[in-house]
């Protein structure tokens, strides 16, 4: 056969285009919620990583998790929540996100080592030839270790990275001095302001991230010649 695995890899192509359009659009979206309901969405924030606190808690203590890896994965969390300090705005070379950003990582690398090692058993083997016997009716199923990294490590940074603005997004307001390091005068404006189109909204990095990714395939579409931009069109 020749024609259906060419079939199917493009089946594949086109399926993972629309899969990233489709996130790209939920991005989008949820960005522009969180512009028009910042208090709520730093409330929501701040009990979602509570809870998460809570149910590291409780695993800890019914399901044996191990304290090391939940201790790291609550302090992870409480330098998450520290993030909302300054609530949408963000500095990209904050210490605070840098090391948030380092968490997401090493709590990712951790889980996943944890849960891909084999748990013994707790009887003990009764031949030389088994020295290890591993407990397979208590190994965690696919589905408990997907919902506990989806709720208890990603869950966090990535509501946290569709909520925060970027400091070079922020157009200079009250608060924003701590984003953009301009100074205020003592009439409350900034020193150097520049307004691009009138607006005071800040934009958030997932929005940020999905115009840049636009305008990059727009520009460099017109390079390629694939299809014509405004300018083309206007001579």
């Amino acid at each position: 056969m020749w024609i259906l695995p060419l079939l199917g890899y493009l089946g594949v192509i086109i399926g993972f285009a629309f899969l990233t359009l489709a996130i790209a659009s939920g991005l989008y979206y949820l960005s522009e919620l969180v512009e028009e309901h910042t208090v709520l969405a730093r409330r929501l924030l701040s009990r979602l990583i509570y809870s998460i606190i809570l149910v590291q808690v409780l695993l800890l203590v019914f399901d044996g998790f191990p304290f090391g890896l939940s201790a790291l994965s609550i302090g992870s969390h409480i330098v998450y929540a520290s993030n909302l300090r300054r609530f949408p705005i963000v500095k990209l070379s904050d210490p605070l996100f840098l090391l948030s950003c380092l968490l997401v990582g090493l709590n990712h690398w951790l889980w996943f080592r944890h849960f891909s090692r084999p748990l013994p058993s707790s009887r003990a083997a009764n031949s030389w030839r088994q020295p290890y016997q591993v407990n397979f009716e208590d190994m965690p199923t696919f589905t408990e270790v997907a919902s506990y990294f989806g709720l208890c490590v990603w869950l966090v940074p990535f509501a946290l990275f569709v909520s925060l603005s970027a400091g070079e997004n922020v157009l200079p307001s009250m608060g924003s001095e701590y984003a953009t390091g301009e100074r205020m005068s003592s009439s409350g404006f900034s020193r150097t302001p520049h307004l691009s189109d009138g607006r005071s909204k800040n934009k958030g990095m997932a929005k940020a991230l999905v115009d840049g990714l636009r305008d990059w395939v727009r520009e460099n579409g017109e390079v390629m010649g694939f299809w014509k931009g405004e300018r083309s069109k206007s001579f």
